[in-house]
């Protein structure tokens, strides 16, 4: 009703011409001097350019940049700030407590997946206007570094612990798997690319022409993930079944208290240690585990390095079909089937009874092929009403998109603070709870507007 309500006022607001004058004008705003694609896997397209007239060419290219890729992003950091914030309280806004899906665990993956897009647009733009490999791979690991730095010493939740030290400190992270994701994913592009390598060319089998001329890079990444499913299935853990992928806990009937996570967990805790990975894990109120259980460790960082991979592929479908909208758009969808498919194969389509479960914790490799599948459909979508038909501007989601590394840490750090938090009246209230979590949320797509209109982006 409510809703009904609001779109019959607009819809008479909008036969006023000064107000639909204004909305139009607010809702596609077209120009933008950006010179980069994103601040995660998009090095500076003007560290490349000369003083030469070229320059003003590039700069009016740059204009008609892809749009659908900064919304993709912006719509995943917006509902992981939120998530982040509380969501509510609802229960579709938290994590899972261990096999399944909620709205809160598909934003992540989702984010990783526009990184490696990136990550193909901005290596292509670089190399073809003649920086050097070493040059673009001294950036990729500077960029690596800092990310991986700002999520140990700033973004690292143990803050609330008291002062930070090195006997309780986090090593992984959201911000440190974006790192060394980004490095490994970059620097195999960089590896196996060269400037122009996007040209189509006569192929023996045109339907696989974004796949075999990088068939090296295949090769590393299902190495990746024989590695990932050896260590899961055949590494002996103690006390614990062999491929164990289970909570421990209460679950399996209280079999195995010790063995959140099978090989993932107890790697973990053999490399880093016990107080060095996350204390509080989404299954402890479930299944009320006692072991620490990092859902950014050590095993799962393979599998998002395969996530990133398959955005890298999304990227090389538009550098090879550029202009091309019906080609790219069918290839996203068929590569969404595919994925879809393995999902369906490796889960049976249950949420317990497959062979490997969906599972966030684990980021096991049906949990990748689903997010990708959905990923390859909404970005299908957004490209289609944002580049394509050009009927959405990509606001608001277009704004954090662009300066999405500022929005991630500021949210973090800030997040305690008012105006994003206050002291509630009631604390189960979900409309109180609902409340807070929306302003701030929406603060920081009012503070990501208001660095756009001022040009500022930040960049690492």
């Amino acid at each position: 009703m409510g809703i009904l309500a609001i779109v019959i006022v607009g819809r008479l607001l909008m036969k006023i011409d000064p107000v639909r004058n204004w909305v139009c004008k607010k809702l596609n705003p077209r120009e933008t001097d950006r010179l980069i694609n994103s601040e995660l896997g998009s090095p500076n397209r003007a560290d490349s350019l000369s003083s030469d007239p070229s320059q003003h060419l590039w700069s009016a290219i740059s204009r008609q940049r892809l749009r659908s890729l900064d919304t993709f992003r912006g719509l995943s950091l917006i509902i992981m700030v939120f998530v982040n914030y509380g969501g509510g309280k609802y229960w579709f806004f938290k994590h899972e407590s261990w096999n399944g899906l909620t709205v809160a665990d598909l934003v992540f993956p989702w984010f990783v997946f526009i990184m490696g897009t990136s990550v193909s647009l901005s290596l292509s733009s670089m190399l073809r206007w003649g920086s050097s490999k070493k040059k673009v791979l001294g950036k990729i690991l500077w960029r690596s570094f800092l990310l991986i730095l700002l999520g140990i010493i700033v973004v690292n939740p143990n803050y609330c612990l008291g002062p930070l030290s090195w006997d309780n400190l986090r090593i992984p992270g959201v911000l440190q798997r974006l790192g060394f994701a980004y490095l490994v994913v970059a620097a195999l592009e960089l590896l196996f690319t060269g400037a122009g390598a996007e040209s189509v060319t006569e192929m023996p089998c045109p339907a696989l022409q974004d796949i075999l001329p990088y068939w090296p890079q295949w090769i590393f990444i299902l190495t990746l993930e024989v590695i990932w499913l050896c260590l899961t299935f055949l590494l002996p853990v103690p006390g614990c079944p062999r491929g164990y992928l289970g909570p421990g806990g209460i679950g399996d009937f209280g079999k195995y208290p010790n063995c959140t996570g099978g090989a993932a967990g107890y790697i973990d805790r053999l490399l880093l240690g016990e107080k060095h990975i996350y204390q509080h894990p989404s299954s402890s109120v479930l299944y009320q585990t006692k072991m620490p259980y990092d859902p950014e460790g050590i095993l799962g960082t393979i599998n998002t390095i395969f996530m990133a991979f398959l955005g890298l592929q999304a990227g090389k479908i538009i550098l090879l079909y550029k202009d091309q909208h019906k080609q790219i758009m069918s290839r996203f969808f068929i590569w969404s089937i595919v994925m879809g498919i393995i999902s369906a194969a490796l889960t049976k389509c249950s949420k317990d009874e497959g062979i490997i479960p969906v599972n966030k914790n684990l980021w096991s490799i049906s949990y990748v092929t689903t997010m990708s599948c959905f990923a390859f459909i909404l970005l299908l979508l957004i490209y289609y009403l944002v580049d394509v038909k050009r009927l959405w501007s990509g606001a608001p989601f277009f704004y954090p998109g662009m300066n999405s590394i500022l929005v991630y840490i500021g949210h973090e750090v800030f997040e305690n603070y008012f105006p994003f938090k206050w002291k509630m009246q009631d604390s189960q209230s979900h409309a109180e709870h609902l409340t807070q979590n929306l302003t701030a949320t929406t603060l920081w797509v009012i503070i990501s507007y208001v660095l756009y209109k001022r040009r500022i982006f930040w960049k690492i």
